[in-house]
């Protein structure tokens, strides 16, 4: 694999690919430093020293914007309002007819969809770029420290017009880096800046995790949080690269003197098909009650509840709405992608059928029961991986932040499966060895 680094940098075109991905990796962690006007930043560090490093409900955020979030930078918004337009976007193309049509029409179609989801992407950071605002200005970004600090100290109505197109405009920047790697550098620009953000909080979290613990000067816990770490990935690795593969077979067709078809292929359907979508969807929705009750304040009985049961990761009524939300959403992404009944027109179209299964109607039914039947374990493999951390944390008695997190494990290696699959093949397009011997 060394070997075919090595390789990898000795090819002009790919070596210069590599570098330019390298430089804006770079540029990007560079910018999740630099503060927003208006921001005390030496207040802010001392609020999250405070605070242990972290806040429940904006982890998530936080984890894609590579810890920037609570340290009120530029790059404070990271990717996420990227990737809730994508989600929005592509929901809405199973909605509306327009965009469905948009999306049959190839590459026009899908340039057309890439322009609405970065419009929709600088609304949503204008809307999440107000609301960090007011959270941190409200003192409710840093609950621990606000009785001691002044995060943001003006209060004035151009300081936090300031603060929102600053945020604003480090979420299109970030939008720009990524579409500049999509297009010179190495892999997909959005999901190589998304591993980046994960992957830049491991070093401290692993650190804390050694400096916190009892046992032999930390490294007995530091240890075995690297072995769970490695057993974890080796376990979403295995899962990820399941699939069923469905027999297809094409019939002989004559048109002239030439025969076509007669050829055999699979329709390979993924364990995991919804991805680390689901887990995205369950923690989103999970935080909406908690910031409604904290935000409004409200001291009913329903809002005491859910500060009970929905605020805490620990708690047993947050874990079990955790799971059961993300097997619901697992089933629900994997009903919306993948269209049984289309793929069985085209199929049947193009002549082509399953072997033992007519071709139309049956074969359609024949693809949603055997995607069913993959998608339970899909979907209990996601919910497990996401209570992870959970489970380590209260092991660890809650003292640190756990970081292979199910989301972090499950985007790092997903993304760089990917990556590593487009340099295999473009070094097995210079006649090279790659990367599998």
């Amino acid at each position: 694999m060394l070997t075919a680094f090595a390789q990898a940098f000795k090819t002009p075109d790919l070596r210069k690919k590599l570098l330019f991905t390298l430089g804006i990796m770079v540029l990007f962690r560079l910018g999740a430093h630099v503060p927003v006007p208006g921001v005390d930043y030496k207040v802010v560090n001392a609020c999250i020293k405070d605070a242990g490093g972290g806040q429940g409900l904006f982890s998530l955020v936080n984890l894609f914007s590579g810890g920037a979030l609570l340290q009120l930078t530029i790059f404070a918004l990271g990717i996420m309002p990227y990737i809730t337009a994508s989600i929005i976007l592509q929901l809405l193309t199973v909605v509306i007819p327009r965009l469905e049509a948009l999306k049959k029409e190839g590459q026009a179609g899908t340039a057309k969809i890439t322009q609405y989801t970065r419009y929709l992407t600088v609304a949503l950071a204008i809307l999440q770029g107000t609301g960090l605002v007011a959270t941190a200005r409200g003192g409710s970004l840093f609950s621990s420290c606000t009785q001691r600090y002044d995060i943001i100290s003006s209060k004035s109505i151009f300081t936090t017009v300031t603060m929102v197109v600053t945020m604003t405009a480090g979420t299109v920047m970030i939008m720009w880096l990524g579409e500049l790697i999509t297009d010179r550098g190495i892999g997909n620009g959005m999901s190589i800046l998304m591993f980046v953000s994960i992957a830049a909080g491991f070093p401290g979290a692993l650190w804390s995790i050694k400096s916190s613990g009892k046992i032999m000067g930390g490294w007995f816990e530091f240890f075995v949080v690297i072995l769970i770490g490695l057993v974890m990935v080796a376990l979403v690795v295995f899962v990820e690269q399941a699939q069923r593969r469905i027999p297809v077979q094409y019939a002989k067709r004559m048109i002239g003197r030439r025969s076509y078809g007669g050829t055999s292929t699979y329709i390979p359907l993924k364990v995991n098909q919804a991805g680390v979508i689901p887990v995205i969807f369950a923690s989103s929705l999970l935080y909406i009650p908690a910031l409604v009750v904290q935000f409004s304040g409200s001291t009913a009985p329903w809002a005491q509840w859910v500060s009970v049961n929905l605020t805490k990761g620990d708690h047993p009524a947050y874990l079990a709405a955790y799971f059961l939300l993300i097997v619901f959403f697992a089933f629900f992404y994997v009903a919306i992608s993948f269209n049984p009944e289309e793929v069985a027109d085209n199929m049947k179209k193009y002549g082509g059928f399953i072997p033992g299964i007519r071709a139309g109607r049956p074969t359609a039914e024949y693809l949603s029961y055997v995607l069913n039947r993959i998608t339970w374990p899909g979907s209990l493999y996601l919910g497990l991986i996401a209570l992870v951390p959970t489970v380590a944390i209260a092991l660890f008695n809650g003292s640190t932040n756990f970081p292979f997190g199910g989301t972090s494990i499950l985007i790092i290696v997903g993304v760089g499966l990917e990556t590593v699959k487009q340099i295999e093949s473009q070094l097995q397009q210079r006649n090279y060895e790659g990367f599998l011997r």
